[in-house]
């Protein structure tokens, strides 16, 4: 088990690398949607209804995924589901069918919740032992990766086929599991070394007590996932469909967004230790709710990636912050639980909006993320006495 600071370092670069490696297959996929929609033939509906499957996996095996990181450790399942991400994401674009799109995405779907919940508990683990709040520098990487993601999909986007394109991220993927899974694997977490200092049930499972509390973590995360699923399956489209842009300037719409949560999650450390978490959180939803608004409603290409990248700043601590608190209330059951409830918002949004796309249009179907950011800001204001810093 990691005792020293040199141990702790490791560790937190083994973890950094599957955060990156996480948003970059995931922004990798994204980038492709528009292209697998017209081969398979989806409308904005069906195509919600495909994308379904990826927060559907998630959120079925999240509350499993908790119960195996009791079981087997959190290191070892971050592994072992970095490795199924990693072969599925290669998947989407073998399919031709949009039964056939949603059965591989709930496969790719499984393997991105199992590792959410893995990767964010061992993180928890490490933020305890740092005594310091740097759980956003985790998610700061995630954001890092999907900014490259992106930008890579979009530079590839006129040259490579989708299936070219994401099986070359698969192999990219299985390497990086092999050279940092050693690490995780050679060491356990540190909370463990550190159990006595804590409850012998606090660590693992929430109590009566805290329960209402990680509920209520969840909640904002819904709030947030609802928010990060929206501009990754629904932006580059609006982009290109809407405002006329091509593939590769719809491409980049994301990477504004990554890097703006890039830039956001980067000084979110320091933000907490100035801020405190609660208020953290009614100025991030706030300002991510005005820039949703200017990003979905704008007629201007460059209002609407302005948009994008000020809804990213204000949406870039909200559910690291979320995570940290269910986690150290409760270890990997507070971060399933949170997690499950964050990523419920990823598996409303992708149909809600398709529907709410059919019904109305897209721009207007986006706004609800301005809905969703100004709720999680109502709720940060409601329980920040009741929230501990």
């Amino acid at each position: 088990m990691p005792g020293t600071g040199s141990d702790l370092t490791r560790l937190r670069i083994a973890l950094t690398a599957f955060f990156a490696l996480d948003g970059f297959l995931f922004a990798g996929w994204v980038v492709r949607i528009p292209a697998i929609k017209h081969q398979t033939g989806a409308s904005a509906g069906t195509l919600g209804l495909a994308l379904l499957g990826v927060s559907a996996g998630a959120v079925l095996t999240m509350m499993l995924t908790g119960r195996l990181c009791r079981r087997h450790g959190s290191h070892q399942v971050t592994v072992v589901c970095a490795v199924l991400l990693s072969l599925s994401v290669a998947l989407p674009p073998l399919t031709h069918s949009v039964p056939a799109l949603g059965a591989v995405l709930l496969v790719f779907g499984a393997a991105y919740g199992g590792i959410n919940v893995a990767f964010n508990s061992a993180a928890v683990a490490l933020v305890t032992a740092l005594r310091r709040p740097v759980m956003p520098s985790f998610h700061a990487a995630f954001s890092l990766g999907g900014m490259v993601g992106a930008g890579l999909g979009g530079l590839v986007a006129g040259t490579l086929s989708p299936t070219r394109h994401l099986m070359g991220l698969a192999v990219i993927g299985l390497l990086v599991t092999v050279v940092a899974g050693r690490t995780l694997l050679r060491h356990e977490p540190p909370t463990t070394a550190n159990r006595a200092l804590t409850t012998p049930d606090a660590p693992r499972r929430p109590g009566p007590g805290t329960r209402p509390l990680v509920i209520v973590f969840g909640l904002i995360a819904l709030c947030t996932a609802y928010g990060e699923g929206a501009m990754a399956d629904w932006g580059a489209l609006h982009l290109e469909q809407d405002l006329d842009a091509s593939p590769g300037v719809a491409a980049v719409g994301y990477s504004c967004f990554a890097l703006a949560m890039t830039i956001g999650r980067l000084t979110g450390t320091a933000l907490l230790e100035r801020l405190g978490h609660g208020r953290t959180v009614v100025a991030g939803g706030a300002t991510a709710a005005a820039g949703m608004l200017l990003g979905s409603l704008s007629p201007s290409l460059w209002a609407a990636l302005l948009g994008y990248a000020v809804t990213g700043l204000g949406l870039a601590n909200l559910f690291p912050v979320a995570v940290e608190r269910a986690g150290s209330l409760a270890g990997p059951s507070g971060v399933a639980i949170a997690s499950t409830l964050g990523y419920g918002g990823m598996l409303l949004g992708p149909p809600a909006i398709g529907f709410m796309a059919d019904w109305f249009s897209l721009p207007v179907a986006l706004t609800s993320v301005a809905v969703l950011a100004a709720i999680a800001t109502v709720i940060g204001v409601a329980t920040r006495r009741a929230a501990p810093n």
